[in-house]
């Protein structure tokens, strides 16, 4: 009888072996694939970031009053395309299908701002790019030192800097029109720019 128990537990435990290796190995790939959803995310949100930038600095160099905000336009436009060809090899090399259209919000975004035109337009655009670079430089820098997928890590890394350009270009360009619109205006209303 002893023979048929040790017979019996030894047979189960063969046959149990590869349900716990199996479970164990589950759980330790979970973290990678959920690291790589991560990588994936980045790249999807990071080209339908650079497609809305490249949108609206085309609308500021048609819509914009003051030339800094029409040059900021264009930084926009030139920096995030050349990011966005960059990116969209990157996307290939990956089996990453990246979107075609603006998302939502930022199509909501552009009409909003279509609809503005001179002093209002350069403060809502402003306004509207420093939020955008605050939260760009902060998720790239998080992908470029957490990021799982090396290439994607890379792609990051190198185009933080930029962002972190258009960051300080979008602070000062938002602070010479943030309060007047013009930079040239808070020259003539004489109290330090600030109209009340």
């Amino acid at each position: 009888m002893n023979k048929a128990i040790l017979i019996g537990t030894v047979a189960l435990t063969m046959a149990a072996g590869p349900a716990f290796a199996q479970k164990k190995q589950t759980k330790t790939s979970a973290p990678a694939a959920a690291k790589q959803q991560s990588d994936q995310k980045f790249v999807m949100d990071a080209a339908k970031g650079g497609m809305a930038e490249v949108e609206l600095g085309k609308l500021a160099q048609d819509k914009a009053s003051s030339d800094q905000v029409k040059n900021f336009g264009k930084r926009m436009v030139d920096d995030h395309s050349k990011a966005n060809d960059e990116l969209q090899t990157l996307a290939k090399n990956k089996n990453i299908t990246l979107p075609t259209d603006l998302d939502p919000k930022d199509k909501a975004l552009k009409d909003r701002l279509s609809k503005l035109s001179g002093a209002a337009f350069d403060r809502a655009y402003m306004n509207a790019m420093l939020r955008d670079h605050r939260k760009d430089v902060n998720e790239f820098k998080m992908e470029s030192t957490s990021g799982q997928d090396a290439d994607v890590k890379a792609f990051a890394s190198k185009t933080l800097p930029t962002l972190e350009d258009h960051l300080k270009l979008a602070q000062q360009t938002e602070k010479a029109v943030g309060t007047s619109g013009t930079a040239k205006s808070n020259k003539r209303v004489g109290t330090g720019g600030v109209r009340k």
